[in-house]
């Protein structure tokens, strides 16, 4: 089978689940959403995080990597390539951190208050949850992916829904994009930094006291300009550091 196909199916997979993973936590634990609303996490406005789809190829390539370790006590090994799973899952996610907060003035998540936070993005709590993660999937989805992988293979037709899935993942990535510009140029005019979901929550807040419709998927659609939006929260948002 095209490995290829098999990391854009993984990628399809990861990002879905990711997405479902991301709204629940959001809505009952997640610190950054008090009044417990549902609201649509991430970049995209699609049910997909990306983060999550490379994070997902990433965890399936490291497992496939155990058969090249150097012959080692077993456990050992497993804890070894667990502890590979939670740096490499952490490097992603700082990488996306860093790029949102440095070059478009944007927070997609937020570890400020966790201790041993670097810059608000990776943490030791989350990098932990990654190896925790990591660990489950190894144990309890790879086995169940291969079968998956294996059955993708006897069945090429389904490619087209990956490809249609891609398809639709690109224009959102487009459109989504083009919103995050608008964002970052009144961020930078003011000099701040702005929390997304903090911002979703907002216009959220706004289109229930106006009995306006609330969008959960175009969350940040409004009569309003975002710009707007952003003047009414500028006060809550934290202060670009100047270089």
């Amino acid at each position: 089978m095209n490995f290829l196909l098999a990391l854009a199916f993984l990628f399809f997979i990861g990002s879905v689940f990711g997405w479902v993973l991301e709204l629940f936590y959001r809505r009952f634990f997640s610190g950054a959403n008090p009044e417990r609303k549902w609201i649509n996490p991430g970049f995209c406005v699609g049910p997909w995080l990306p983060l999550y789809g490379s994070g997902l190829c990433i965890l399936f390539l490291s497992a496939l990597a155990e058969d090249h370790l150097p012959a080692m006590d077993p456990v050992l090994k497993k804890i070894i390539l667990f502890l590979f799973m939670a740096v490499m899952m952490t490097v992603i996610e700082y990488i996306a951190g860093i790029v949102s907060l440095k070059y478009f003035n944007l927070r997609l998540w937020d570890y400020r208050s966790e201790w041993g936070n670097i810059q608000g993005i990776i943490c030791p709590k989350f990098s932990l949850i990654w190896a925790a993660m990591g660990a489950a999937y190894y144990f309890l989805i790879h086995p169940r992916i291969l079968g998956a992988l294996w059955w993708l293979s006897e069945n090429l037709a389904f490619s087209f829904f990956i490809g249609l899935f891609f398809g639709f993942f690109i224009v959102d990535v487009v459109y989504s994009s083009h919103l995050v510009v608008k964002v970052k140029k009144y961020a930078e005019e003011s000099g701040v930094i702005v929390r997304y979901e903090h911002l979703k929550a907002h216009i959220r807040s706004v289109h229930e006291k106006t009995n306006r419709k609330i969008h959960f998927f175009l969350s940040l659609e409004s009569d309003r300009s975002l710009s707007e939006h952003i003047k009414d929260i500028i006060g809550e948002l934290e202060t670009r550091k100047k270089k």
